[in-house]
Formats: C-alpha cells, sequence, structure tokens
C-alpha cells in the first residue's frame, strides 16, 4: 500500500495520537545497538514508534539493525530492509580489499578509494545508495527519518519530507582526537578520518528539521555546524525502563564498578577511569572495574591498565545478551560514566533505570540526564582522575548513600527519559514536517503497491520496474555530490 492510499484506510485505524499512522523509513548507515548508541537508538525508537501504531521500515547497513519483535496485537509494523555496502570494516578483516567480483557499481568504488586513501566513507556512500532506493520506491513513505548519516545523497528531493537526528556533531570526536594525537602523522591521520564531517556541516545546514536528544547537543549542532537554532528540536531519549529496572534478588559484588565504552577513543574518558581505579585500590583493595566493551590491545588504556598493575583488576566483557548486561549492572556497587563527552549518556541513563548509584562526569550532556551531584550521583569535572577517585571511595564507603541515589536516579529516568516520550515527541515532528510539505497544490505522487514479498535484504528498487527513471535520473546528480 502506498503513502498516499493508506490515508483512505479505515477511520478506527488510528494511531496513539488520534490521527491517521505514518509510513516511516528509518535511515541507519550503521545501526547494530552492539556497535554503539546509534544502533540503540534505531533499534529502541522504532520499536516504539510501531507500538504507536506506525509503520516503520528500518533501512541500513552493515553491521545491520537487530530489531524488536513486536508484541502480539500490536497496532503498528516493523520491518528492516537491507541496503548493503561493501562491509569494509568488518571483522576479523577490517580495512578489507574487496574481490573484483564484489563491485556492483560506480558508488562501489567510491567508498573504496576512500578507504584506501585514508578516509571514512560510509556516511556519503549510504546516503548516495538510499536516495536511489528511496527515489525509486516514491510515494511509500510519508517521511523519512536519517539517523545521522547527513550525506550529500540525502539533499534535495528523497521522496518524501526528511528529518534528521543528530545526536552531536562529530566534530566534537575529532577535535578530542586531535587534541590527544602524538605527531603530525597521527594528527594528518585523524583529519583525513574524519574529513567527512566537512560534509556533515554542509548538509546540516541546508536541513529543514533537526533533532536531537539534549539541550547540550542542540547548541554544538548550532555552533559546531552551523545550523540555525530554530531548526534544531530537542526530543529526549532514554532507557528501556522495563528491561533496566532494580532486582534484588541480583547479589551485589562487592567493589564492582561498571562502565560502559564501544572503543579506546579519548572522547569516552576510560583512560582516567583506569588511573583512579589505582588510587581507589590503595584505599578498598577489593575495588575492580567491568568494562562492556572491547579491549584494546595497544592504546592510551592498555598502556595505563600496565603502569598501574591493574591486569587483575579491570575486565572488559563484550557479545553478552541484554539480560546479561542488566544483571552485570545490577551486580555492581557503582555505575560511572567518565566521557570527556556525550551528546546524552544511554549507560547513564539505563545505569540509573536499573537503581545502580551513578558517578558520572559533567561532560556534554551528561548533566541533563544524570541530574544534580549529591541528589541523583555524584559528579565530578571531566578529565579529572582525582575528582573520579574521591567520588567512587565516597559511594563505596557508603551503603546508604548508594541506596539513596539509586533509588532517586530510578525515579529521576522514569519522569523524564523512557523511549515511550522519545516515539511521542519525534512523531509530532515527523507531522509538523509532513504539513509544511503538503503546502497549496502539492500533492504526493502515488506508486504501484510494491509491498509485495521479497527475500529479506533484497533492494526492493530492484523489483519493480516504476522505479528505473527514478534511480538513474539521479546519477549525474549523485556524482556531483562526491565532489
Amino acid at each position: 500500500m502506498t503513502a498516499e492510499a493508506s490515508q483512505a484506510g479505515s477511520p478506527t485505524d488510528l494511531a496513539a495520537d488520534g490521527e491517521r499512522p505514518l509510513d516511516i523509513a528509518l535511515l541507519t548507515y550503521k545501526g547494530n545497538p552492539f556497535c554503539g548508541g546509534q544502533g540503540v537508538y534505531v533499534r529502541h525508537l522504532s520499536r516504539e514508534l510501531a507500538r504507536l501504531g506506525h509503520r516503520v521500515e528500518v533501512i541500513g547497513a552493515q553491521p545491520y539493525p537487530v530489531l524488536d519483535a513486536l508484541e502480539d496485537g500490536a497496532p503498528g509494523r516493523l520491518s528492516l530492509t537491507e541496503l548493503p555496502s561493501l562491509d569494509l570494516y568488518r571483522q576479523p578483516d577490517p580495512f578489507r580489499s574487496p574481490g573484483r567480483d564484489e563491485y556492483r557499481d560506480w558508488v562501489d568504488a567510491l567508498e573504496v578509494a576512500t578507504m584506501w586513501t585514508g578516509g571514512f566513507p560510509e556516511p556519503l556512500t549510504f546516503s548516495l545508495r538510499a536516495r536511489r532506493h528511496l527515489r525509486a520506491r516514491r510515494g511509500e513513505f510519508d517521511v523519512v527519518h536519517d539517523n545521522q548519516t547527513l550525506g550529500y545523497g540525502l539533499l534535495g528531493d528523497v521522496g518524501a519530507p526528511l528529518v534528521t537526528t543528530v545526536h552531536h556533531p562529530i566534530t566534537v570526536d575529532r577535535q578530542l582526537e586531535l587534541d590527544a594525537a602524538d605527531g603530525w602523522q597521527r594528527r594528518w591521520s585523524v583529519r583525513r578520518w574524519y574529513a567527512f564531517t566537512r560534509m556533515q556541516k554542509r548538509v546540516a545546514r541546508r536541513l529543514p528539521s533537526v533533532l536531537t536528544v539534549s539541550g547540550s547537543s542542540r547548541q554544538e549542532i548550532v555552533d559546531h555546524l552551523g545550523v540555525r537554532p530554530a531548526r534544531v528540536h530537542v526530543v529526549h531519549i532514554g532507557a528501556d525502563t522495563d528491561l533496566f529496572s532494580p532486582d534484588p534478588s541480583v547479589p551485589q559484588v562487592p567493589g564492582r564498578i561498571v562502565t560502559t565504552s564501544s572503543a579506546d577513543v579519548p572522547l569516552k574518558g576510560l583512560v582516567f577511569l583506569v588511573e583512579a581505579l589505582a588510587k581507589v585500590r590503595a584505599e578498598q583493595p577489593e575495588a575492580h572495574l567491568v568494562v562492556v566493551g572491547k579491549r584494546a590491545e595497544d592504546g592510551p588504556v592498555a598502556q595505563a591498565i600496565e603502569r598501574y598493575g591493574l591486569e587483575g583488576a579491570v575486565e572488559f566483557v563484550k557479545g553478552i545478551t541484554d539480560a546479561e548486561l542488566v544483571d552485570l549492572v545490577r551486580s555492581a556497587e557503582v555505575a560511572c560514566v567518565p566521557s570527556l563527552y556525550e551528546g546524552f549518556s544511554l549507560p547513564a541513563a539505563e545505569a540509573m533505570a536499573t537503581g545502580t548509584p551513578l558517578v558520572a562526569t559533567t561532560g556534554g550532556a551528561i548533566p541533563e540526564v544524570a541530574g544534580r551531584d549529591g541528589e541523583t550521583c555524584l559528579a565530578v569535572p571531566p578529565g579529572d582522575a582525582g575528582a573520579l577517585a574521591a567520588a567512587l571511595c565516597r559511594l563505596l564507603g557508603d551503603p546508604e548513600l548508594r541506596t539513596r541515589l539509586g533509588a532517586a536516579g530510578r525515579e529521576r529516568v522514569l519522569r523524564h527519559f523512557t523511549w515511550a516520550r522519545a516515539a511521542e515527541g519525534t512523531v509530532a515532528h515527523y507531522r509538523e514536517a509532513v504539513a509544511a510539505s503538503a503546502g497549496p497544490g502539492t500533492r504526493r505522487c502515488a506508486a504501484p503497491d510494491t509491498r509485495r514479498s521479497a527475500p529479506q535484504g533484497t533492494d526492493r528498487s530492484a523489483v519493480h520496474d516504476s522505479g528505473r527513471c527514478a534511480a538513474s535520473e539521479v546519477v549525474y546528480s549523485e556524482s556531483r555530490a562526491t565532489c
């Protein structure tokens, strides 16, 4: 059914806000929730949008998004369409060179050439593939929601009004890595890798509607990307409070501190937490750290662990299930977010939702999530290992304070930071975008019904003839967009 045809549905088939359900294309160039916050966002937002009665099609590249099954009788619909890249960074052979038979078109060649020259191609190449796919399916969607691709391919007509989420400007990550880089070669490598941020800055300035997850990120988007303030809207995200919840039957492990760090990068501040742990163990020898994330064999964190003799006191875990992650957080006496900057901080919200007391820095938007020092968390300046150590020692040594902060933290999340609230706020902006695009005399193009069964992973722009002209029409403009 096309988006236009769906408007003629039964008046009883309404979404939770009392209006017609929307057909939503949710784009994500990197969607696996075990690879970072963007994947978590897609997973939970898509589920809650469908629970509100909307039809959500997630369109993503490798690592593919993981979507939750909807409950029987749920009013909406949720599906995944795979839009494959060449997957150049897959394990166990990252930065691989594909075989000749893997190349499908000029976008593949562009992807490989950018990787070979030290750049990160995925935002650009995914955006080009997504535009081709969307324009070939014109009329099927009421709104297209881009999850921080910000690629040239999404400028202009993509077949439906565009709403974009920017979690935080990647220029912040770029600057922090440049500040930590040693030598001109490393600085050149960082600049080349983050060259795509110039594209994202140009694209962001031309977007009609930008959503972000915190007031701090909103200001960064205005300052770093030059987006007009009136175009940037805050919709807080949140924790899955049914999953992340207290469970007194899970025993706490004395001295356990838990943190989440998906990568050994300066932004996450893990090296300062390792240094703080060494100080804490001088007073409380049973203190130890569990890091949810992959251990880097070399780099600042590995060097700090060796320097402070913490090999037996720092454990890295990865590939665990949701249930295992929740029980791990529940088992900790303290959760810690040591980041120098966060656009929101899902780990903070999730830890608080379990009732685990939190030590967090004041970097970026973390205070918006964690709340006031001494009320819902203990707050410390970013990059200050001494302050981290003092706060950790205080919580580890005070069971009553842990209980009070843990309860207050969960209450704060329940009031402000849930995925249901995030979905409701997002839908309101979808409807504004649709209304703004439907000016006098405009009409959405109708398209043939292309929602017949196709194998998962199939680019459905290839299964209907009506998209051929639209797909070929953009080749010239796509080639110019890469300049």
